[in-house]
This record gives C-alpha cells, sequence and structure tokens, in this order.
C-alpha cells in the first residue's frame, strides 16, 4: 500500500494557530504533510520563503506534532500541479466560516475539473482559532499589538524582531 499524501497550500505569512490546526488534523488523515508555500512574483511577503519555511517547521515540533512526516515546498503554480508533483491525493483546505466556504468550494470544483483524482478536504477551523487570519495578525503586530493568542511562540518572537515596538 502507497502512502497517503496530502497537500496544504497557503501564504503562511506568518504561520498562525489556525494553521497549524490544519497541519495537526491533516497528520492524521495522511502518512505524509506538504505544506506548499505560494510564492507570487508581485507580492511581497513580511516573511521570506525560507524564513516561512523555518517557522512553519519550528511551529510543528514545538507543538509536538511529527515533523518527520512534513514536508516544506515552494509552488507558484496550480495547486492541482504542486499535488500531482508532490505524489498527492488530497488537497486539505481549512474553513473559518461562510465566506471562506463559498470561495474553496469554487476552487474544489475548478481543482476536481482540472484533477478529478485529486479529492479536496474540508476541516472547519476549531472554535479558538476560528477568527485568526495572518492578514489580521501582520496587521496587529505592525501596529505595535500583542499577536501571541493568534500565533506560535516561534512566530510572535519573529513578528516582534520584523516589527520592534517604539
Amino acid at each position: 500500500m502507497s502512502a497517503r499524501i496530502a497537500l496544504y497550500t497557503g501564504s503562511f505569512d506568518p504561520m498562525t494557530n489556525g494553521h497549524l490546526d490544519v497541519i495537526a488534523r491533516g497528520l492524521r488523515m495522511a502518512d505524509r504533510l506538504i505544506v506548499a508555500i505560494g510564492i507570487h512574483p508581485g507580492k511581497t511577503p513580511v516573511f521570506s520563503f525560507d524564513e516561512r519555511k523555518a517557522l512553519v517547521m519550528q511551529a510543528i515540533e514545538a507543538a509536538g506534532l511529527d515533523a518527520a512526516r512534513v514536508t516544506v515546498t515552494a509552488f507558484g503554480g496550480l495547486a492541482v500541479d504542486a499535488a500531482r508533483a508532490a505524489g498527492a491525493a488530497l488537497i486539505l483546505r481549512g474553513l473559518r466560516d461562510g465566506t471562506d466556504l463559498d470561495y474553496e468550494m469554487q476552487m474544489a470544483g475548478m481543482n476536481a475539473a482540472m484533477a478529478p483524482d485529486l479529492e479536496t478536504v474540508f476541516l472547519s477551523a476549531a472554535p479558538p482559532v476560528r477568527h485568526i487570519t495572518a492578514t489580521l495578525v501582520r496587521q496587529i503586530a505592525a501596529m505595535g499589538g500583542d499577536v501571541s493568542p493568534f500565533v506560535p511562540p516561534c512566530v510572535e518572537a519573529a513578528l516582534a524582531r520584523r516589527f520592534p515596538k517604539s
């Protein structure tokens, strides 16, 4: 029997407790999990790919998850192409609310049309992390706010270095 591989895509800029929740739950469904960090030439992220990769792995290890079953990679094209290249059978998507559901259903439909062999699995956000978005975390950090309830400690420290308080 071959290993069941899941792909979880996102910007992870920064990694949040919501992302960590999806990763933990994804590891219960798959033998291997590929965290695919989207690289888009038109966007300027807070953290470089290498920084995001390191923060994802640090957060996974600090949470006591099986980091040996996780690979972090970059992708710049379609998620279905990244999934095929990784040998994934599943694409994991986290859902916070109905707005996410509407968008993710459209994406899942398009992905299914392009790659009927891939299954999209939706994971509803756990109540303690449902409200967290990386965009809001970036804004709070940039304005000197406390992001500790929303991100792993390693990410909090990285954000504090990136956005020092005056």
